[in-house]
């Protein structure tokens, strides 16, 4: 597991879900199930039965937390995917983050959101508290720090968290993140990057918000880049200049990245945890294909157990993986 990570712990320190977090993973493993979940992500025959795409998403989603418990160290919902369902969406997303936390563990609320300090109010209202709550949210920095600093009163009230974008895994992250600015480096000859920009903001933020484990009650967003030679250089130099951040690690699974990847982006085994949602909620067709049994239409047998076995299975194979790679990783 690595060596615990802690600090003198103060009785006036809040404890933050940060520090909730490290034990979870400590204890589970890295994984973050992603309920980033579509209607026709089901088998065929669980979304016809149900009286609409609403209600079959929350009973999958139910089968598949019951299911990854001792797999997962947190879930991740995208709300996007239940927004795009309308008003029974968004009731389904409600019941998914309580249905998680009635379980005892923790839940990402994966709304990126970012406007100015008024508005950030409201949304920290929405989502730190009533029937949207989570245990953390997805922010983006871009509107600058008075976009983020309206959550922080949560993190001192009730331990909330956050994980700020920093630098993603998705394929257009060059197109900003990678802009060099003029000033900031220590080393002229090596560039100094808008998302560098945004990790010492954070950085510094951790200092003042600073949990038990070593990690700020905020984190940031780094993706596993599916790339060998420069690409991994640049994930060990992240990890080694962010050592207050606790990760969030898209990118693995059906973008790309491996265990590999993502075990760069850890520290001493903990520091982070690795997002997959296709690839865990499709679990149940990948098997089957991988049996030569395509499962696609009405007379698909595939049903809801077996998508929440399938997910299981999925989930521990990827803790293995990278619970392995974070052992090669800190023996190099």
């Amino acid at each position: 597991m690595g060596r615990m990570n802690r600090r003198p712990v103060k009785l006036e320190d809040p404890v933050y879900n940060m520090d909730r977090l490290y034990e979870a993973v400590a204890e589970r493993g890295h994984v973050c199930v992603g309920l980033d979940t579509a209607a026709e992500y089901l088998p065929p025959g669980e979304r016809a039965k149900a009286l609409s795409d609403a209600q079959a998403v929350l009973a999958f989603n139910k089968a598949l937390i019951d299911a990854t418990l001792d797999a997962a160290a947190c879930y991740k919902v995208q709300i996007a995917y239940y927004e795009a369902m309308g008003l029974e969406g968004l009731r389904t997303y409600a019941e998914t983050l309580r249905y998680i936390r009635g379980r005892g563990a923790l839940v990402i609320a994966d709304i990126k959101r970012g406007d100015i300090a008024d508005t950030a109010r409201r949304y920290a209202q929405a989502h730190f508290e009533g029937e949207f709550e989570a245990d953390f949210v997805t922010l983006s920095p871009y509107m600058g720090m008075d976009s983020i600093e309206p959550w922080l009163s949560y993190a001192e009230s009730s331990g909330k968290g956050a994980f700020v974008l920093m630098r993603t895994s998705n394929q257009g992250m060059r197109d900003f993140e990678y802009l060099e600015l003029k000033n900031g480096t220590e080393n002229p000859a090596s560039p100094y990057r808008l998302y560098d920009a945004v990790g010492d903001k954070l950085s510094a933020l951790a200092e003042s918000r600073m949990g038990s484990r070593g990690y700020g009650a905020f984190g940031a967003v780094v993706g596993a880049d599916p790339k060998s030679g420069a690409g991994r250089e640049e994930a060990r130099a992240i990890r080694s200049r962010r050592g207050n951040l606790f990760f969030l690690i898209p990118g693995y699974g059906a973008q790309g990245g491996a265990a590999e990847d993502a075990a760069l982006l850890l520290r001493d085994g903990n520091g982070g945890v690795v997002n997959a949602s296709r690839s865990i909620l499709r679990a149940w067709a990948a098997e089957l294909k991988a049996a030569g049994k395509a499962c696609e239409g009405p007379l698909c047998r595939a049903d809801t157990s077996f998508a929440a076995e399938s997910a299981r299975r999925t989930a521990f194979k990827m803790r293995d993986a990278i619970r392995k790679a974070a052992s090669t990783s800190r023996s190099a």
